[in-house]
């Protein structure tokens, strides 16, 4: 294998990390691991409608919280 070939694996792989760091703190930025909840509810209610009735109530409860 020559060397020009694991230069560019190398430059291609850092690239590939960079963007994955960045597109990771976006989402830490932007909230989108903020839900520590989201799995013990859907530990507790098995079926659809359950969970339907649980998010209804969640927007309820987010409703009453901002006023």
């Amino acid at each position: 294998m020559s060397s020009w070939i694991v230069m560019l694996m190398l430059g291609v792989s850092l690239c590939m990390g960079f963007l994955g760091l960045v597109a990771f703190l976006w989402g830490l930025r932007n909230g989108q691991f903020d839900d520590k909840e989201k799995m013990m509810r859907g530990v507790l209610f098995d079926n659809v409608s359950d969970l339907n009735h649980m998010a209804q109530q969640d927007k309820k409860d987010k409703k009453y919280e901002n006023v």
